[in-house]
């Protein structure tokens, strides 16, 4: 299987209102979108067009409208960009990107008990996993 490209901020922007709507007309993206971005139906369109040439999305025809839908979820692609942004510039280290994401935005008190919550639940998921070898 292939690998689907990384979006561009401005698919990544679309994405997020397909996965909002989870499905929707050229029309509808770009009403959405022109609520806090400088764009035209036409532009919507065309960036469709490409993504789903780079796989991004796809399209189904109802009556004379496409109705587009993203091909993966939210949280798969996510995970791949985090996963290349750690590899690529911390180096695979967990504990810098999340120092730098915490020195960009101060977390409110309701993340901060889902991020302990996190730190929890890894903690145990490590404490359970075999040692391997001789490791005692």
């Amino acid at each position: 299987m292939s690998k689907i490209p990384e979006p561009t901020d401005r698919e990544l922007a679309i994405l997020k209102v397909l996965w909002e709507l989870e499905e929707a007309s050229v029309r509808q993206v770009y009403e959405h979108l022109r609520e806090h971005l400088p764009i035209v139906q036409n532009t919507v369109q065309a960036f469709l067009r490409t993504m789903e040439e780079k796989g991004l999305v796809r399209h189904r025809v109802s009556g004379r409208s496409f109705i587009y839908c993203p091909v993966k979820p939210r949280e798969q692609t996510s995970k791949s960009m985090v996963s290349s942004l750690l590899d690529q510039v911390f180096d695979g280290a967990v504990d810098q990107l999340v120092k730098s994401a915490l020195d960009l935005k101060a977390p409110s008190a309701q993340e901060l008990n889902k991020l302990r919550e996190l730190l929890q639940a890894a903690e145990d998921r490590s404490a359970r996993k075999p040692r391997k070898g001789g490791d005692r």
